[in-house]
């Protein structure tokens, strides 16, 4: 068990990410930069040494809001992104950032030291396949981590808020209704059901890699037994994190 992350796993830590999801869509340079320095925080625990001097593959880092957290922890950040409208949507810097899908990482088999990809999963109708691709670039001995928003948890509609709970397809209708505009993320186009069951029976029966932790990103650590209890997870964890070591 990773302790330096466990004892960061506090309620207070919980409280201070759910409220920041609150301005996701009114302030997200808030949003994703305290996003980002939990992301980076959490990979440099997990990391069985310093990530100072490692090579950070971010598949779809979006606009690059994760780049400046992990420069500063001293690694070495690449982000995979397949869309050029989100790429720019800050204006960020994209020296090290590449235009490509998930499934088709280019990059030569066991070439960085750790890969990561913090929601994104969910949308993508192939996550499994990225999944793979994520594997086959790290090194023997690095780290994958997989992180996903499952769809029955509280935030498995996104934008369109509990009422996914009735439908994706419906919910994208009565966000469109009461906003004028369909949602970011459509169901069915950039949105899909993702669960633990299926992350965890990947993860369990991935050829080249060892699962050591699964754990729901969010809470404190005392909630984590949660992702141990099947059907509840899929609501209580809200957010899976896959732990995989390259083999």
């Amino acid at each position: 068990m990773p302790s330096s992350f466990a004892r960061r796993a506090t309620v207070a830590r919980s409280v201070r990410l759910f409220r920041e999801f609150r301005h996701e869509q009114t302030d997200p340079d808030r949003f994703y930069g305290a996003l980002a320095d939990d992301t980076a925080t959490m990979i440099a625990d997990l990391h069985p040494g310093s990530i100072a001097g490692s090579t950070v593959l971010d598949v779809g880092g979006g606009p690059g809001f994760f780049a400046d957290a992990f420069t500063a922890r001293g690694a070495a950040y690449l982000s995979v992104e397949p869309d050029a409208g989100e790429m720019h949507a800050a204006g960020l810097d994209h020296r090290t950032a590449v235009r490509a899908q998930g499934q088709h990482l280019p990059f030569q088999t066991a070439s960085v030291d750790v890969c990561y990809s913090s929601n994104v999963a969910e949308h993508t109708d192939r996550p499994w396949e990225m999944a793979d691709e994520m594997v086959r670039v790290t090194r023997p001995g690095g780290m994958i981590v997989l992180s996903y928003t499952l769809w029955w948890g509280p935030f498995g509609g996104h934008e369109m808020g509990l009422t996914h709970y009735l439908g994706g397809h419906r919910a994208a209708r009565m966000y469109t209704r009461r906003h004028g505009h369909p949602p970011k993320n459509l169901f069915g186009e950039s949105l899909f059901p993702i669960t633990a069951a299926a992350g965890l029976r990947w993860a369990r029966a991935a050829p080249d890699a060892t699962l050591r932790l699964a754990f729901p990103r969010y809470l404190p650590r005392w909630a984590w037994p949660v992702v141990k209890a099947p059907g509840v997870r899929e609501v209580g964890a809200t957010n899976l994190v896959l732990v995989m070591v390259k083999r």
